[in-house]
Parts: structure tokens; C-alpha cells; sequence
């Protein structure tokens, strides 16, 4: 399978690798100038977003763990109005809402400030996040207010797009009667949700591991009337880690095996892959079978999981499906909305402009025809600097095609 590759910006003069595709001599490669208007770069501050020019002048932010940093922690597209909207959870600070080249941040202090946000799903076209306090880096469940027997630990939180405003939908207190308790991590299967909950004390940390459904529809509750309008059950750490597992790449969707068909077998990559307007995303380990390894590896006739092992997250839409590489390596294939289909149906693999020595791309939704990338400064655990970065694909792709 040979694939056309576009490469966006300027590569800061370094030489670039070998890229692993099978017939990398079919490949016709397109570069773009960095001023040409098809991409523009943004970083976060504490209260918002910003233009700069590029990411080398992006004021210094501190590392950070990441459950405390401001970065894009989850992403996806919803499925209304033609699949142009799509939504994006920054940790700390709020939801940003895409629609096509317009994007526009909610804040909501009460409940971004001083929790960790993330798990970003949809119901009924509906976006929902959950949100928790880390045991081991917020200072806040230090406070005696954390440990009263009112305190409220939020949960599950719906955004309205229309109001553009975030509403608790359950508290943790409405799923465990345990003090200091938080639900660290969820899954949802589009019917039953699982959960794992973390309490904290003094002396231990127990986790405990709950099954639950709404009675009614999850959108008409609140933590007000959650307590008797929902089902729960007892559930298992085996049971939990099940839904959670990283799965064999074999088992991943037929769409995702077809779009990195050829790059798959000589690449070590773990991916998540989403649904747009769904639910929870499952992650694929694919383990190359030999030859070409990414960044640090060994290269041609190297031995299996010689390479680092690169992570990417995809999203399956209604009409096209992409997946994201860490080092920038887009695959895409399909029709964006309004546009025809890409070279009769076959994937086409962009590279994003190269980011600087320890900064990656994490995550990105497609609103239209404008692709948005997130992007961080990444230290094992912790992240300083991040933003997005924004891609005309009209100018970059379409117009090339």
C-alpha cells in the first residue's frame, strides 16, 4: 500500500529519518513553507489560550505533574451538524468548543480549578467529563473542608454546548458512602459504567470497585437525585482492569488495521482509539514484525520492539478516520465533511511540523476541515509548556490533491 506524505513547516534543518513505510519510493512528498498561513500555533496560560508565532517563544511554564498542568488532557469529535463540532477538556481550566476554524473556551472555576479533568465521552451528542482529586499532588484535600461530612467530591460532569456551561451530573458521595473517596477512573460501554474508587486516610489507601446505571436518563440527574436514580452493584478489580487492558493489536477495529496498514508492521506503537460521539476508547499494543524502528531504535533488520515504542490516539467518524502519532505522523482517510473522498478511499499520511527535543503531539479532533493538535512539553510524569496547534487542511491537503 503506498501512501502520499505532506510535510508541514520547517524540520529546523535536522535530517529526517527514514520513514517506515513499505514503498517508501511511491511516496511523492510535498513540503510546505512554514509562512504559508496553514497552520497557527496557541499555548495555554493559566486563564486561557494564546497565539505565538511558534513554540520556541511560548513563555517558560514549569513542569508539572500532569494531573496538575494545564494541557489538552482528552479530545474527540461529536457526530452533529455534519461532524463539524468537536470539543476538547483542558485540565485546570475548561472545555474549548470547535467548530470548524472558530473555537471558543468555557471556563468554570469551581470545577476545573483545583481538579484534574479528563475522560472526555459523549451520550446523545452530549459531551461528559469526569474530574478527580489526586492523593499525591493537590495540596487541597489537605484542607479540613475536604474531609467534612458534607463535602461534595464531583464526579461526572455534562457540558452544554448551547449555554456553553458545565453541570455536575454524580458525585462520588452518590455512588460510595466512603469519606475522602474520589472515582479516579471509568469506563462506560455505552450502557454500564465501572468505576474505581480511591478512599484516603491517615493510615491507608483502599480501592474499591463499583458497577452502576441510571434508572432514568444519566442527563436529567444531578448529585441532588442521583442517590435514588441509580443502580449500583459490586464490581472487582479483575473486572475493572479487564475493561481497561491494553488489547493485542489484532483486536483492533478493521478501519484502524487498514489506515496504518504497512506503517503497522514496522512500527512499535500503543494506540487509543475513540469513536466520535462515543463512548469510552480502548488501547492496541502492535509490536513490529522487524526491519525499521522509531526514534532511538535499531533500524533495518533489527529484531522485533528494537524501536521506542511510539503512542497515538485515533477517531473513528461517520465518514473518515485518522490516527495521530506522538512524533507528528497524521494518517487520514475518507471524506471530511462536505469534501470528497481522499484518493478513492486510500490513506494519506501528513506530517505535522516537528516539535523541539522532549514535546510531543497528544491528542487532536478534526472540526471540518480544520485539524487541531494538541501538543506538551513531556518529562516522564510531569508537563511544562502546552497548547494546540491549528491546520487548515484545505490549504494543506485538499489543495494539493
Amino acid at each position: 500500500m503506498a501512501f502520499v506524505v505532506f510535510s508541514l513547516g520547517l524540520f529546523f534543518g535536522c535530517k529526517e529519518k527514514v520513514q517506515p513505510f513499505e514503498n517508501e519510493e511511491a511516496i511523492p512528498q510535498i513540503s510546505l513553507k512554514a509562512n504559508n498561513g496553514s497552520h497557527s500555533w496557541y499555548y495555554f496560560t493559566r486563564t486561557d489560550f494564546k497565539p505565538v508565532d511558534k513554540i520556541q517563544n511560548v513563555p517558560f511554564s514549569p513542569l508539572t505533574p500532569w494531573t496538575e498542568a494545564v494541557r489538552i488532557s482528552s479530545a474527540n469529535c461529536a457526530t452533529t451538524e455534519g461532524e463539524n463540532k468537536a470539543f476538547a477538556v483542558v485540565n485546570r481550566l475548561g472545555i474549548i468548543s470547535f467548530n470548524g476554524e472558530e473555537k471558543q473556551l468555557s471556563k468554570d472555576e469551581n470545577i476545573f480549578t483545583d481538579r484534574t479533568a479528563g475522560n472526555l465521552i459523549f451520550l446523545n451528542e452530549t459531551p461528559i467529563f469526569s474530574v478527580f482529586k489526586s492523593a499525591f499532588f493537590n495540596d487541597t484535600i489537605k484542607d479540613y473542608k475536604y474531609s467534612a461530612a458534607d463535602a461534595q467530591h464531583l464526579f461526572l460532569i455534562q457540558f452544554d454546548p448551547q449555554s456553553r456551561i458545565s453541570y455536575p451530573i454524580i458525585n462520588c458521595n452518590n455512588l460510595v458512602k466512603l469519606p475522602n473517596s474520589e472515582v479516579i477512573d471509568y469506563y462506560w460501554d455505552g450502557i454500564n459504567w465501572t468505576c474505581c474508587v480511591k478512599t484516603i486516610s491517615d493510615v491507608k489507601t483502599d480501592f474499591t470497585y463499583i458497577n452502576w446505571k441510571p434508572v432514568p436518563s444519566l442527563l436529567t440527574l444531578s448529585p441532588v437525585n442521583a442517590n435514588s436514580n441509580i443502580s449500583v452493584t459490586e464490581s472487582s478489580q479483575d473486572e475493572f482492569r479487564a475493561k481497561k487492558e491494553q488489547l493485542e493489536y489484532k483486536f483492533a477495529p478493521e478501519r484502524i488495521k487498514k489506515l496504518l496498514a504497512g506503517f503497522s508492521k514496522k512500527t512499535n506503537f500503543a494506540i487509543d482509539v475513540k469513536t466520535s460521539g462515543g463512548s469510552s476508547w480502548r488501547n492496541y499494543k502492535n509490536t513490529a514484525q522487524s526491519g525499521w524502528a522509531p526514534a532511538g531504535g535499531a533500524g533495518e533488520g533489527a529484531s522485533s520492539g528494537a524501536g521506542r515504542e511510539l503512542y497515538a490516539t485515533a477517531i473513528l467518524a461517520q465518514t473518515w478516520s485518522a490516527a495521530l502519532f506522538e512524533d507528528g505522523t497524521l494518517f487520514l482517510e475518507g471524506a471530511l465533511p462536505g469534501k470528497h473522498i481522499l484518493r478513492g478511499g486510500k490513506p494519506v499520511a501528513i506530517r505535522l511540523p516537528k516539535l523541539p527535543v522532549d514535546y510531543v503531539y497528544s491528542d487532536f479532533v478534526i472540526s471540518g476541515t480544520t485539524l487541531y493538535a494538541a501538543w506538551e512539553e513531556s518529562s516522564f510524569y510531569k508537563t511544562g509548556r502546552a497548547g494546540f496547534v491549528e491546520i487548515n487542511l484545505n490549504k494543506s491537503l485538499y489543495s494539493k490533491l
